[in-house]
């Protein structure tokens, strides 16, 4: 419930915030920007800018989404053809190593060859064994040469379930274990499945194709089972293929623009296939200034955690740095596209799409550098925020006009002011202003009636607040109560002025009437609540609650012979039950009324209030004209309402100090009940029952005249000079208590 009270008080505050003294009339030759600015014709401009300012932004959103969706697709579509191409590629390795192990010849020789291997190892059986190997060896050469040239395969070799090899098309080869590095690779071979292996660098020294031996070579083993005629794995048929050829091709077709790339990396982090860009990689300190230095197999997939292409240079070595982003993402077997920009192994901001061969234990990255992705976003943003400027620009040429015409209006007005003139009626004097306009003392130009004229601020004028002034004068003048203050006029000045004149008063409203005179005899509280009630049960009859009952919307007058005739004011906040045009001019669940005599349910529910919230209200008056204070008295808005809604008031006998008559004490208390259905149920009851109270007889006319003779001067205005201030009341909400004031400010 606080919390509900909190967010509703800022509501509260703007409706009691202090309105700003009327400019004055506009000459003729400003009458046009007068006509501009009443009807708000200034604000389509700053609406359009504002609109087209939005729509480019949308656009622009747009736009950018739609370039950044095609450079993502883009990007997995050539990562994904990539993928697939090398896929498609080892794929046939292994079809095609698998045909090389199954052909009977090829077999034929194997077995020759492990027999030759099992010979006696007399001297003679190794002479045989010798000259048989090497024209195994030749017809090997002979059987696979067709293969290798289609394949480019360099070498091959036959191996037994220890990883020896048996017999190569490099003889220094034969007899080692370890030309296959991995021993998981031979127990796939003897289980009975191909393999082609990740590219590695090899442990042994291999001739290239120009027949020179080179150690640490990059190198991709094609290996297949060679079973015997019981179907049983007896060797294993291995080729190399250098991973510098086909391979390596493979992934540099899939490259965009001037910096885009494809490569493959291992599940070390290290690329396996070679770069574009291996000379801009040894500028960079990546790569060894030396002449056969490439990035297969050497580069490391690290972030170095800025961009070494602008100077930047790691603190640590390169083996401590962190892998990208792209190969951690893909060695966790993810697989991913990223457009917002990450480091590559050059700490470049590019764009990548990453995915994980798992049956091939390779990693195949996509990527371009972000500067020349974005080109034509980075044109596409300046022309934007380059419109933007020029939006902003006409936004503040249109606003500083606005200023400019608002002040020319207003010293219009201020010279016109000095006419005192306002359609039929003279301005006499201020009488007091508020948060809604400013009244003044006049006369009819014909009739040299008093009149007070009520004027809209020119500050306020925009179709909601016009709306609720013209809907103030028209309720008030559904109402012909004596009670309920009298509306002569309303109407539009050529100045786009809004006004009301409305009979002049010049009593004192109980606010003030209080705290001169404090508090007041019982048998006159109930003549003012009678009073009260007969111009509550009119507008209640008619379905409308007034809402803002309050000591200073209530005013004491002598008119026409009657001494303390009372008239309601300000129906500025009246509710029109059952008609939801009305009720929507004041703010859905706004707090409305005034702290000290608001009612429970106007905290609660304040879009829901029906006639009782006044009747509420009235005894809380009441309850201040005996006692001279109000019901609750809090710290803060926020301990008020919560004693309205939650806390019992004291009797106000107690308060007093006094007794007070039983039957108006129980009224006053039964008018203040939390529960609506427990107070009054019309004003028009509460009037009957006020009529039955003992001492309602003890303040007759006479006392009532006595009263007023005795507080009058010579002139018939107030002795204590309190009329300017009464007659502020005219529906401005310009006056209230002292406590009320200070919660306000």
């Amino acid at each position: 419930m606080l919390s509900h009270i909190r967010n509703l008080l800022p509501s509260f505050l703007r409706r009691k915030g202090q309105g700003t003294e009327l400019s004055r009339v506009s000459s003729r030759t400003l009458h046009r920007t007068g006509m501009f600015l009443s009807q708000h014709l200034w604000v389509w401009p700053i609406m359009a800018i504002v609109l087209l300012m939005v729509l480019g932004f949308t656009v622009r959103v747009a736009v950018e989404s739609t370039m950044m969706a095609s450079l993502r697709s883009q990007l997995e579509t050539l990562r994904d053809v990539e993928a697939e191409m090398l896929s498609n590629w080892l794929d046939t390795q292994h079809s095609l190593v698998l045909t090389q192990a199954n052909d009977p010849q090829l077999r034929q020789m194997i077995y020759q060859i492990l027999k030759t291997r099992q010979a006696d190892s007399t001297t003679a059986a190794k002479a045989q064994a010798s000259i048989s190997l090497a024209e195994l060896r030749d017809q090997l050469k002979q059987e696979l040469h067709p293969a290798m040239s289609a394949q480019r395969y360099t070498m091959f070799s036959v191996i037994d379930d220890e990883g020896k090899v048996l017999i190569s098309s490099q003889p220094e080869l034969e007899g080692v274990d370890d030309l296959v590095p991995d021993r998981s690779v031979i127990r796939k071979l003897f289980d009975g499945k191909s393999v082609v292996t990740p590219p590695f660098r090899s442990r042994h020294s291999l001739r290239n194709e120009s027949g020179e031996r080179l150690t640490n070579q990059p190198t991709i083993l094609v290996c297949a089972p060679v079973r015997d005629a019981n179907f049983q794995v007896v060797a294993a048929l291995v080729f190399r293929v250098d991973p510098r050829g086909e391979f390596t091709r493979i992934m540099h077709l899939g490259r965009m623009g001037r910096t885009g790339e494809t490569y493959a990396f291992t599940k070390e982090g290290v690329m396996a296939s070679k770069s574009r860009f291996d000379s801009e990689l040894m500028l960079l300190g990546l790569l060894p200034d030396e002449k056969d230095a490439e990035s297969l197999l050497y580069l490391q997939l690290k972030n170095p955690g800025g961009d070494m292409t602008r100077g930047f240079r790691p603190k640590v070595r390169r083996s401590e740095l962190p892998l990208t982003y792209a190969a951690s993402e893909a060695i966790e077997g993810r697989t991913l596209s990223n457009v917002d920009g990450v480091p590559d192994y050059r700490g470049v901001n590019t764009v990548v799409a990453v995915t994980w061969l798992p049956k091939h234990e390779l990693g195949i990255c996509t990527k371009i550098d972000a500067d020349e992705a974005y080109g034509p976003l980075i044109i596409l943003r300046w022309t934007a925020w380059t419109l933007y400027g020029l939006f902003g620009l006409s936004t503040i040429a249109i606003f500083v006009f606005t200023i400019i015409v608002a002040r020319l209006n207003r010293k219009a007005r201020e010279a016109a002011l000095d006419a005192k003139q306002i359609g039929q009626y003279r301005l006499e004097e201020k009488l007091g202003s508020g948060g809604m306009g400013t009244v003044y003392k006049g006369q009819h130009a014909l009739l040299r009636r008093p009149t007070a004229i009520k004027m809209l601020s020119f500050e306020k004028t925009n179709e909601t607040s016009i709306a609720r002034f013209e809907r103030e004068v028209q309720i008030t003048c559904q109402l012909n109560h004596p009670n309920t203050v009298a509306i002569y006029d309303y109407g539009r000045t050529p100045e786009g002025i809004f006004y009301y004149a409305m009979e002049y008063l010049d009593g004192i409203d109980l606010q003030h009437l209080v705290e001169r005179y404090g508090p007041q005899p019982e048998g006159r509280v109930v003549s003012i609540l009678k009073q009260a009630c007969g111009s509550l049960q009119e507008a209640h009859t008619q379905g409308l609650v007034h809402r803002d009952i309050k000591p200073a919307n209530l005013m004491l007058n002598r008119r026409g012979g009657i001494p303390d005739l009372l008239k309601v004011l300000d129906f500025g906040l009246v509710k029109a039950i059952d008609e939801d045009r009305q009720a929507s001019l004041t703010a859905h669940s706004a707090l409305t009324g005034t702290p000290l005599y608001l009612s429970p349910e106007a905290i609660q529910t304040p879009n829901l209030v029906d006639h009782r919230t006044d009747i509420y209200a009235l005894g809380a008056v009441g309850y201040f004209l005996l006692t001279g204070k109000p019901v609750f008295m809090g710290e803060n808005l926020v301990d008020l309402c919560r004693m309205h809604i939650s806390e019992q008031p004291v009797l106000p006998s107690e308060k007093l100090g006094e007794p007070i008559d039983q039957t108006l004490e129980l009224l006053i208390m039964s008018c203040l009940e939390k529960q609506p259905s427990k107070r009054p149920q019309s004003a028009r009851e509460m009037c009957e029952r006020l009529e039955r109270v003992t001492a309602a007889a003890e303040w007759a006319f006479i006392d009532a005249e006595t009263w007023w003779a005795r507080h009058l001067r010579m002139t018939g205005k107030e002795s204590t000079g309190s009329s300017a201030n009464s007659t502020s009341q005219y529906g401005t909400s310009g006056s209230s208590s002292q406590y009320e004031q200070t919660i306000i400010s």
